[in-house]
């Protein structure tokens, strides 16, 4: 491979929860020579390995992947550190004559690299603790007077967006409509690849999967975290499949019930995914209905190896 780090080209692999984004990216990552950044909120959190559905331990011996498994459960991550990690890897990625994968469905994190950042106020944990502690709805409402513009863009049950924008109007005295506009571009030019699926295949999915979380041990998983005694604004606190399992072990609800409203809520999850990533421009989507990985990452490889508009190109040399 040739030319300046800075100029090559970084594979955005998407999609919504379920559709195979991580094995395609493994697949893809050992055809071209590539490392793994995970771009999964959750993923980088210890203690959460099933109920996010990490990589196997395998996979991730064979692959490089960074942002998994890497922060206490307590600890604040959120869009902007992502993007600052995000650059660092694939700095030290280039540097080592690598190329970088970036893999996952959050959709914050994918806005962070495709969107941009504005250069705005880093987290006050202390400011997001007392936001935490207010029901979503008073919160909303206070955005409603405050923020307008925003508030019509933010959905009244994202509580992640909602509490940022709220955290800047505090810290920064404007509303982050203002800073809107802003943002800084990612460094690098993106290959975007969407993984999507038949609506009743996304669901099998979906379904089957959580039944292997069960399989696994997700209760016990989420227990030992519930006996840590997390903090109301701890990530794993808002996390589908440890949320609904708090409650079960608080008496709130039955095993069953809150097994059904982890299934309702990743299905929910999906459906948003999916509509966030519609409105992302760029994105070559490909259906991976009734393909195996190793199918689908082949195509996704060849996606990459045409690069991006103005880009530099994937070379063949070298197997790349």
């Amino acid at each position: 491979m040739t030319g300046k780090p800075s100029r090559k080209s970084v594979l955005l692999i998407l999609g919504p929860t379920a559709s195979g984004k991580t094995q395609v990216a493994a697949r893809v990552a050992a055809r071209a020579g590539a490392e793994v950044i995970s771009a999964d909120a959750r993923a980088i959190y210890q203690g959460l390995e099933i109920g996010t559905a990490r990589p196997p331990e395998e996979v991730l011996r064979r692959v490089p992947h960074h942002l998994i498994g890497i922060l206490p459960p307590t600890e604040g991550y959120d869009a902007a550190r992502f993007r600052a990690d995000c650059e660092r890897l694939v700095e030290e990625i280039h540097a080592r004559g690598h190329r970088a994968i970036v893999v996952g469905g959050s959709t914050l994190y994918v806005r962070a690299i495709t969107q941009g950042l504005f250069p705005g106020p880093a987290a006050d944990r202390a400011l997001r603790r007392r936001l935490a502690s207010r029901p979503l709805a008073e919160l909303y409402q206070k955005l409603r007077r405050v923020d307008p513009q925003a508030a019509a863009r933010i959905r009244p049950q994202d509580r992640v967006r909602i509490v940022r924008a709220l955290e800047v109007y505090y810290l920064t005295g404007r509303p982050i409509s203002d800073h809107w506009g802003r943002e800084r571009p990612f460094p690098w030019p993106l290959v975007k690849v969407g993984l999507k699926l038949k609506r009743d295949e996304l669901l099998r999915r979906i379904e089957s999967r959580l039944e292997r979380m069960f399989s696994l041990g997700l209760v016990e998983e989420a227990r030992r975290l519930w006996e840590l005694g997390l903090p109301p604004d701890a990530p794993a606190a808002h996390t589908i499949g440890y949320r609904e399992l708090f409650e079960f072990f608080s008496g709130k609800c039955s095993l069953e019930d809150a097994k059904r409203r982890i299934l309702a809520n990743t299905k929910a999850y999906a459906r948003r995914q999916l509509a966030f990533f519609r409105r992302e421009p760029g994105v070559h989507w490909i259906d991976v209905t009734g393909r195996s990985p190793e199918e689908v990452g082949e195509e996704v490889f060849r996606l990459w190896l045409s690069g991006p508009p103005g880009g530099q190109y994937l070379s063949e040399e070298k197997g790349v």
